[in-house]
């Protein structure tokens, strides 16, 4: 089993952040980029000007006027930010991880800002706080916050808020999955900046998506972006670009595993079953607060994540079936059970390693696709749903499990292929990203003695020895 491996470094809680990575995805990251593509002298007077003498002449004398008036800083100000400088931004926010999905409520994302500046609108994508923005008097910015937070739009939102790429209600495909739902973006227009300033990099950018384990490295200069136009004939540049890298660990996120690994075969009626306590231990008493017990569903769950009560008490299990041996073939049935009751799996995903993913296979009911394995010596294999079919695994209800299933036709390698010492069952399983809880080996379902299928390949040279002792006899 492969498991979340850390470079050395102290831990998170002595403010050092540790650097970790799954070893089947280590390329794995949500990369943050700001490209600044125009800058402006639009300051929050300046909004409000149309070129005509006769109106820059009154502005100047209604100006005036309030610094003779008021005589206060903020009058002041005004006077000072009349030539602003302001710059225009896309940010964009791209999932290169192959199989972790970004899923409901979506991501935000957050920053600090280096010389108080303000954001005076957005497109795409919005700041949950205004803040304090009592010292502009005439145009009040999008945000005051030293900090803002910044979620998505909804799918539904109206064309004047939209930018391109945008409103996915935060949801981030899985790059390997979706790519072209793997990235959204949003336009910020950035003003208080000092005269002649071409912007300053944020701090601190967090992003939760959508809870904690992202940890994001510094807004760093890179090469500006450059993206071409009219159909690919002319390329433009943007002024500045800075991108920042946010890596997950599941460590850092502090989780519990949400998924466990069941196995059976043909040659055994033995079942292998979740690893007791894989999510955590059933509690003793028969209230709905921890789990439910069958038959027993109250009308108002107390928790959307509540599940029901077993063993293992997972959300979630994965069953690895040995279905049938065939001469050159061997078929495998991969089941995927919902204990939740107060939620479903949009857009899941379930990550295989095994050594027999190597050879050629046939999935039935699952979309699949081959995952590059430098580096891992097994094979890995990535399966999720098929649109209109099965993409979205529902929840359990009082009669049944939710569930998706497939069956997988695998080729054998001659030279690798055996049913026994547990061989034909997976090294690891994920599911959405989350490493799940396997059997230890000596658990596994192992082929009885004297088992005819132990001695196949055997069986199979003294039928042809026999047959061709007949034809020889014949004659």
């Amino acid at each position: 089993m492969l498991l979340e491996k850390c470079k050395p470094g102290l831990l998170p809680s002595f403010g050092v952040a540790v650097d970790c990575y799954d070893p089947l995805d280590p390329n794995g990251n949500i990369t943050v980029t700001f490209d600044i593509f125009k800058y402006t002298l639009d300051g929050y007077v300046d909004s409000t000007v149309l070129v005509k003498k006769e109106k820059i002449k009154i502005l100047v004398a209604i100006v005036w006027t309030l610094c003779l008036v008021l005589r206060r800083n903020h009058a002041l100000n005004v006077i000072r930010n009349t030539k602003e400088v302001v710059d225009h931004a896309r940010v964009t926010i791209q999932n290169y991880y192959q199989y972790r999905h970004v899923e409901k409520p979506g991501w935000k994302l957050s920053w600090t800002w280096t010389r108080n500046e303000v954001i005076w609108s957005m497109s795409g994508a919005f700041a949950i706080q205004q803040g304090n923005c009592s010292s502009f008097k005439f145009q009040v910015p999008h945000s005051c916050k030293i900090d803002p937070v910044i979620v998505d739009l909804m799918p539904d939102a109206l064309p004047q808020n939209r930018s391109d790429s945008c409103c996915h209600g935060g949801i981030l495909a899985a790059y390997a999955v979706h790519p072209s739902m793997s990235n959204t973006s949003f336009e910020v227009t950035v003003g208080n900046l000092e005269q002649n300033s071409a912007g300053y990099k944020p701090l601190n950018l967090t992003l939760t998506a959508p809870g904690p384990g992202y940890t994001c490295g510094q807004v760093m200069d890179t090469t500006p972006t450059v993206s071409s136009v009219i159909g690919g004939r002319r390329e433009e540049q943007v002024f500045r670009t800075w991108k920042s890298t946010c890596t997950y660990s599941s460590y850092l996120a502090n989780k519990t595993p949400v998924c466990c690994v069941s196995l059976s075969s043909f040659y055994n009626p033995k079942v292998t079953s979740c690893p007791s306590c894989s999510c955590g231990c059933k509690v003793a008493d028969r209230l709905p607060t921890s789990c439910i017990r069958d038959g027993s569903i109250p009308s108002n769950l107390p928790d959307d994540d509540i599940v029901k009560c077993t063993d293992h008490m997972c959300p979630l299990r994965i069953h690895w079936h040995i279905e049938n041996n065939y001469m050159n073939h061997w078929r495998v049935k991969l089941t995927v059970s919902n204990y939740n009751y107060g939620k479903n799996y949009s857009d899941w995903n379930v990550l295989v390693q095994h050594p027999g993913f190597g050879q050629p296979a046939t999935v039935y009911s699952f979309n699949s696709t081959m995952l590059p394995s430098i580096g891992v010596p097994e094979e890995v294999a990535l399966f999720w749903g098929k649109p209109f079919y099965n993409t979205e695994l529902l929840q359990a209800d009082k009669d049944q499990l939710g569930s998706v299933t497939t069956e997988i036709l695998l080729q054998k390698d001659s030279n690798s292929f055996t049913l026994s010492n547990g061989w034909v069952f997976p090294r690891t399983i994920y599911f959405n990203g989350e490493n799940c809880q396997m059997p230890l080996p000596d658990t596994f379902p192992m082929l009885p003695n004297g088992s005819p299928a132990f001695h196949s390949q055997f069986l199979l040279h003294l039928i042809a020895v026999y047959l061709t002792f007949r034809i020889f006899v014949g004659f």
